[in-house]
């Protein structure tokens, strides 16, 4: 931006020419489109209830969702919440679940992907097992887990680990083969040990890595969740959307796609912020 002084323009600059015009910065800018955004999908989705374009029991308007939610976290009839559980409980429950299953997908899934990125032959039996347990749909060997662990949270945590592990095992393959091999031998050259190696050049190399891993296990965890609770899943924020379907309960069921959907949101959010704190240098020369 110029600014005119007699007959020569003067570059304004652009912490003034912002400050002058009350530009909105980055952060509050993103803030408000994203607000408009979802203004103009609430809007649009209550004019199509409004309408009667299909009937309620396909899609329920913004105030039946409402009052749900309100219902969900109240006491009415001398009952609690829905399906006997308030809905922070229901949702409680399955952060439970699902932060156990992230916990043994990183205790495991961080030293298998060092393994299958420095050890050749461990690589070469492990990995195509890895793959395979990654393509497998989840409600593929729910079943199974049930067998086995029987119908408690163990056969949840299980099944969230299994949906889990593959991708934090594989970003950390990916980090550490991403290691520039000069970036080793200079370590090396200035006398670094295994230690200080895997210490001051691996793990700082892995992290940016990791953490997109984390991002997307945790993505999968959520989409799982809902298969984890179809047995014995209450309290759960994936078993109570389950058991709608027993009596058509739509507005009880978009509520709790709303909560999963944001629930995600916040968390990924959350390790994004831990990202910025423990990895600052991403992204950067």
């Amino acid at each position: 931006m110029v600014e005119i002084t007699g007959n020569a323009p003067v570059p304004v600059p652009a912490t003034r020419a912002r400050r002058r015009l009350r530009l909105p910065d980055g952060a509050a800018l993103r803030v408000a489109l994203r607000l408009l955004s979802l203004a103009v999908v609430v809007a649009i989705w209550w004019i199509v209830a409004a309408l009667d374009v299909w009937p309620d029991l396909f899609v329920p308007s913004p105030a039946d969702v409402w009052d749900r939610f309100v219902e969900s976290v109240t006491v009415h009839d001398g009952r609690v919440g829905l399906s006997d559980a308030y809905l922070w409980e229901h949702l409680g429950a399955s952060l439970w679940r699902i932060g156990n299953g992230l916990f043994f997908a990183i205790l495991f899934g961080v030293p298998l992907g060092l393994l299958l990125a420095t050890v050749r032959p461990f690589q070469v039996i492990a990995e195509p097992y890895v793959n395979f347990v990654r393509a497998l749909p989840p409600l593929a060997y729910f079943s199974l887990l049930i067998i086995w662990f029987g119908i408690e949270d163990t056969s949840k945590i299980w099944l969230l680990f299994l949906a889990s592990f593959p991708p934090i095992a594989l970003s950390v393959v990916s980090g550490v083969r991403g290691i520039p091999q000069t970036r080793l031998d200079a370590a090396r050259a200035l006398g670094a040990g295994r230690l200080q190696l895997l210490r001051h050049v691996v793990v700082p190399s892995v992290l940016p890595e990791f953490f997109t891993g984390l991002r997307l296990a945790i993505g999968f965890a959520w989409t799982t969740i809902v298969a984890a609770e179809t047995v014995d899943g209450l309290p759960g924020i994936g078993g109570l959307a389950w058991s709608t379907k027993k009596f058509q309960q739509t507005d009880v069921a978009v509520l709790c796609i709303i909560v999963i959907g944001l629930a995600a949101i916040l968390l990924d959010q959350l390790v994004k912020a831990v990202e910025r704190l423990v990895v600052p240098w991403r992204g950067r020369a």
